[in-house]
């Protein structure tokens, strides 16, 4: 049980092994259906007749994968949520090449992004609107993380993780051809008057600094989502969310995809 603390609490524990833990039978059950490298599963012994641990039990061993019993309490010792559920799975994770990245649609370029549920959530609305890669530059939050794994409702075992650094994605997204959009609070184009059809690339920044100098002058051009209210701006995961789904719907309206 001292890996599994290990791994739950540790980024470097993680990364070391390339193993992270997933809490919940719908979030195994994700892992499973993504065909994800599942090493191992965690059950309280007295979750056991639970419909639906019972029948993630059951696809564990279709999959031969082993399943550990544990004894009444043990998940509490070594959970990260506050009320535990009752079945864990380790899971071997690994990041995409960014040379060998998807880049025919939209691609998400998330700079020093800190806020778990924020990542969580770009990385759930980035598989619902149909976005292949996410790269993460600069000191962002662990994507394996036990909060952002949870917030992603097992879209992160859908969507491509690639980390660069800001001068590499960019310089990339250039060779290929690829049209850059830097978010800023105003002053800049409507989201919805950018041409996100093709292959594009959105930059967003930190949740309280934003995108920095440096980055804004990577790329080819700044966008903005108008506000009418006394808000000052909109949380990082509901700005992409929307960035997300515009290029779904452009998609959509000029190919009927």
């Amino acid at each position: 049980m001292r890996r599994l603390r290990r791994l739950l609490a540790k980024r470097s524990e993680r990364w070391a092994e390339g193993v992270c833990v997933i809490e919940g039978p719908d979030l195994v059950s994700a892992a499973f259906d993504a065909r994800a490298a599942i090493d191992a599963l965690y059950v309280d012994r007295d979750a056991r007749g639970g419909p639906e641990v019972a029948r993630v039990i059951e696809r564990a061993r279709d999959e031969g994968v082993a399943v550990f019993d544990l004894a009444p309490g043990v998940l509490e010792r070594v959970a990260d949520a506050a009320t535990p559920q009752p079945v864990l799975a380790t899971v071997q994770f690994s990041t995409e090449e960014l040379t060998r990245a998807a880049l025919d649609g939209l691609v998400l370029v998330l700079d020093n992004l800190r806020d778990p549920g924020n990542l969580g959530t770009i990385i759930r609305s980035a598989d619902a609107a149909g976005v292949r890669t996410i790269i993460l530059s600069g000191d962002c939050v662990d994507p394996y993380n036990p909060k952002t794994l949870r917030a992603t409702a097992g879209a992160i075992f859908r969507v491509s993780l690639v980390e660069a650094s800001l001068d590499a994605a960019t310089t990339h997204l250039r060779a290929r051809g690829v049209r850059s959009y830097a978010t800023v609070l105003r002053g800049a184009t409507p989201y919805q008057d950018c041409d996100l059809r093709g292959p594009c690339a959105v930059l967003i920044g930190n949740e309280s600094a934003g995108l920095s100098e440096d980055a804004l002058a990577r790329c080819d051009a700044r966008m903005t989502i108008e506000m009418v209210g006394t808000a000052e701006s909109l949380n990082a995961g509901v700005a992409a969310s929307l960035i997300a789904f515009e290029a779904l719907r452009q998609r959509r309206a000029t190919t009927d995809v």
